[in-house]
């Protein structure tokens, strides 16, 4: 075999493992209650739970609890099922948490409470038409 057949055979046995490790670290958006059951089975994968934070009658939030040191913090967010979950983040509190429209956060159970290792936000688009009041 010639060496530019053997070094192509390597270039693509790369290429399909980087596929094949990339795919098994994606996920889809799931509900807390089919997060719970993925923790419950074993699985040591990274969940993705998108959902809302808990409002008041007014749509005022609540449930979000610094932690003294201001280094991380709990709220209680809410999943598409409007299933209420308290969710812990390790670091303290994005910048315009508290205006997002959505929440995405991806972790793990432990405990019954969720650990987010990471916090995605959905920020309203500063290009919508906003109504007038006159």
């Amino acid at each position: 075999m010639k060496k530019s057949h053997i070094f192509g055979i390597v270039i693509i046995a790369i290429a399909i493992g980087v596929i094949v490790s990339t795919a098994g670290n994606a996920s889809s958006y799931v509900t807390f209650s089919e997060a719970r059951s993925i923790a419950d089975s074993g699985s040591k994968a990274k969940i993705h739970v998108v959902g809302t934070l808990k409002k008041n009658d007014q749509s005022e939030i609540i449930g979000i609890e610094p932690s003294p040191d201001m280094l991380s913090f709990k709220f209680i967010m809410l999943d598409e099922n409007r299933n209420e979950q308290v969710v812990l983040h390790a670091n303290p509190i994005p910048q315009d948490f508290e205006k997002s429209e959505q929440v995405v956060v991806v972790g793990s159970y432990h405990n019954d409470m969720f650990i987010a290792d990471k916090i995605l936000l959905k920020c309203p688009s500063k290009y919508q038409e906003e109504e007038i009041k006159i």
